[in-house]
This record gives C-alpha cells, sequence and structure tokens, in this order.
C-alpha cells in the first residue's frame, strides 16, 4: 500500500466505494498529498454529504461528519463556530453542492465562513442512475434527458463569486499539480473557498454524455478543453463554448471571515470563553 494511504486511510473501510476510473480517487489522493506536505492532519475536521464524492472523507482517519444530502456546508458551518481553530474541509459533489444543498452554498459563501468547499463536478447524478444535474451541460443526454438537456448549467464558480465567496479555482483531474496548490491554498485562505474540480464519470457521464467509458480519454477530453483563466479574459465569447475555464478565478483578502467576526461580537465575558485564535 502507498505510505500516504497507509498513513492517513481507515484499511478496514476499503476498498473505496468509487467505480473503477472515476475521478474522485484522483481528488483523495490529491487531498492526502495536501494534508501531508501542510502538516495539518490533527487539525483536520472533514464534512462530506450525500452521492460518490460525499462518501471520500469517510475513507480517512480524521474527525468526519457524512451527513443528510444537500446539508454538508450547514453541518460544516456549525462545526467551524464550534471550534474556530479547525482546518473544516467539505466534499461534495455537484448534485450535492447546487442542486439541494444550493441554498446552503450561496449563504455559506456570502457569510464568507472559512471552510473549504471541494465540489467534485462530473455533471450528472452518478451514483443514483445518470440523472441530469444542475451542471449537466446543455444538449447533454443522460437517463432523464434521453433527447438531451434543455436546461442552461450553472457556472459554479461565478455563482460562488456572486455569492460572496473569497477564493475561487476550478481544474480538472487532469491537472494534478495545478490541484494540490489550489487545495493548499484554499485550506490557508481565511474565508469561504470553494474549489471546482471537473472529474470524469466513466459510468454514467463518459458513456452517455462523451460517448466513452474510458479514463484516459476523459482525462485526454479535459485537456483539449481546458483553457487559463488568463487566456479566456482576451478570448471572444463564442470561442469558449464546450471549453472549461480553468485556474484561480477569484481571490479577495479584505472581506473579513464570519467565525472571527462572530466571536468579536460577543460580549467581552462570553468571548474570554473562548479560545479563539
Amino acid at each position: 500500500m502507498h505510505p500516504l494511504a497507509d498513513k492517513y486511510l481507515r484499511q478496514a473501510a476499503l476498498p473505496l466505494i468509487f467505480c473503477p476510473g472515476c475521478g474522485d480517487g484522483t481528488v483523495l489522493n490529491i487531498f492526502l498529498r495536501a494534508v501531508e506536505e501542510m502538516d495539518i492532519f490533527p487539525d483536520l475536521a472533514l464534512v462530506g454529504g450525500i452521492g460518490c464524492s460525499g462518501w471520500l472523507p469517510t475513507y480517512l482517519r480524521a474527525d468526519v461528519l457524512h451527513v443528510l444530502h444537500g446539508r454538508a456546508i450547514p453541518f460544516a458551518t456549525g462545526l467551524k463556530l464550534t471550534d474556530p481553530r479547525r482546518k473544516v474541509v467539505v466534499f461534495t459533489g455537484d448534485g450535492d453542492c447546487v442542486g439541494i444543498g444550493g441554498n446552503h452554498f450561496i449563504h455559506g459563501a456570502r457569510r464568507n465562513i472559512d471552510l473549504t468547499v471541494i465540489m467534485m463536478n462530473n455533471g450528472i447524478y452518478g451514483m443514483t442512475g445518470g440523472q441530469v444535474a444542475p451542471t449537466t451541460p446543455l444538449h447533454g443526454r443522460t437517463q432523464t434527458s434521453p433527447y438531451g438537456n434543455i436546461e442552461f448549467p450553472f457556472d459554479v464558480g461565478d455563482l460562488a463569486r456572486a455569492a460572496g465567496a473569497t477564493y475561487v479555482a476550478r481544474w480538472t483531474t487532469a491537472h494534478p499539480k495545478q490541484l494540490l496548490r489550489a487545495i493548499k491554498e484554499g485550506i490557508e485562505h481565511a474565508g469561504f473557498s470553494f474549489i471546482e474540480v471537473l472529474s470524469q464519470c466513466p459510468t454514467q457521464a463518459g458513456r452517455y454524455m462523451e460517448g466513452t467509458s474510458d479514463p484516459g480519454e476523459l482525462l485526454t477530453l479535459f485537456k483539449k478543453r481546458a483553457i487559463s483563466v488568463e487566456r479566456a479574459r482576451s478570448t471572444a465569447a463564442q470561442d469558449l463554448r464546450g471549453r472549461i475555464i480553468v485556474g484561480k478565478i477569484h481571490h479577495l483578502t479584505e472581506k473579513k471571515e464570519f467565525s472571527k467576526t462572530l466571536y468579536e461580537s460577543f460580549p467581552a465575558e462570553a468571548a474570554d470563553n473562548q479560545d479563539h485564535p
């Protein structure tokens, strides 16, 4: 077994629930590397929602909450406010985060509470049979849109920024080094950090939307479609159709973090009872 897996994973919980070739395994690998390089494991608290990606934190020997569908961010908010010293990381999928959990997502971003939200986006409800999701591309074929999706998808990065998130980045599982850097930046950032990861789903999205269930071909598609946020700024809108804009999309340090504001608003005698950093 890999030394990082031996050090951080719950051996009794293995094997992973993910399908062969699923991008969520790559995200788990990169997250463990970030944890190792930052040496933050004792301070970690992880929250996962429902769906394939929501299971990811349950494999780590950290303090973990596996919660109701769409409720990962409110649970994480309560956890952060109870113990602001914790590095709280939320693992969620696109359906969990901006489908049933959309309202919680925008209010977490609005408050700028110090959470790191890693959203794995495969453009579909993968675990429950391949239904259309809020991120399914226009004309994308799923089990519930066999003639093509007629709804426009969310740009979740734009949504996060508009709602008030102070760190927003997007990468794919074909960009492991860049994703590692973004996860470390997101955890170090004092505020609501949102990291979107385009993650291949060979079983559902690949087979029905992309015409291939080969994980290697799906990673090649990510690389072909990716365009940096810097190049995208000087590219005509019609030339960005079908492209994946990757990079650090937004980073704001001036906005005050929510839990710090909350504890500073307490009367002095109440604040004295808190061991706030």
